[in-house]
């Protein structure tokens, strides 16, 4: 079954558009696994617009399923991998005014870069990931590198899956099917939903964790968290 990883950065948006601690995210990670999730990510960025690095600390005390922590490789980005440990690092070309993640890594470019920040995360048991475009040349330059998976960015399978959701999905078909070959695990996230998601499940070979965060969070606003994480599960189900 491929795992759900609820990302809780939209909570400690809402949290930090007020001040204190309503809602409390660490709270918030706690009640995510006690619901089914298999997983939690944060992504703090360096602007601390949502989850801080205290937070970081704060949340991987508790969780009890796996933790990804996301996000560009900066000094500060490894001490936090150092320190914590967490279950996965899923690296992220992100500048700091870069609003969301909206584009993978050129693993051509940053080659030599990527293969001393992979070996050095590797180095401390922590399992990396990627967040990639479907690329086959990118995905087997990742490989090389020393990635133990890839994220797929989703986002333009989601734009384009309302209008023609075969043609939406064929690359990250072709590409999945290609990485699976050559030895990688597979993620994958931004923009999935429900209206997407089990349609990208069932079409592709290997699909080992999502990490979805917006879509979830809003559907809770009307259905309640419990219930979101359920109906997301559901969709995974084999």
């Amino acid at each position: 079954m491929t795992r759900l990883s609820v990302n809780i950065n939209k909570i400690a948006t809402l949290r930090n558009a007020r001040g204190g601690q309503i809602p409390n995210v660490v709270q918030f990670a706690i009640d995510c696994e006690r619901y089914g999730a298999q997983g939690i990510t944060v992504h703090p960025r360096p602007d601390e617009r949502h989850i801080t690095t205290q937070d970081t600390y704060d949340i991987a005390k508790v969780v009890q399923t796996e933790f990804n922590i996301e996000g560009y490789p900066d000094k500060r980005y490894m001490n936090l991998i150092s320190e914590i440990r967490p279950t996965q690092a899923t690296l992220v070309p992100d500048g700091p005014d870069v609003l969301t993640s909206n584009a993978g890594w050129d693993t051509e470019r940053h080659q030599s870069f990527l293969c001393e920040t992979l070996q050095e995360i590797s180095s401390q048991g922590v399992r990396t990931s990627l967040f990639i475009e479907p690329n086959k040349h990118w995905i087997e330059l990742a490989k090389k590198a020393g990635a133990d998976r890839i994220e797929l960015y989703t986002g333009p399978y989601a734009e384009s899956f309302g209008k023609d959701p075969a043609t939406a999905i064929k690359e990250y078909i072709d590409a999945i099917e290609f990485a699976v070959s050559i030895g990688l695990e597979i993620n994958a996230g931004h923009d999935l939903s429900q209206e997407n998601l089990r349609y990208f499940k069932e079409s592709v070979c290997q699909l080992d964790e999502v990490s979805i965060g917006h879509a979830l969070i809003s559907d809770a606003l009307y259905l309640g968290i419990e219930n979101t994480i359920q109906r997301y599960l559901h969709l995974l189900r084999d």
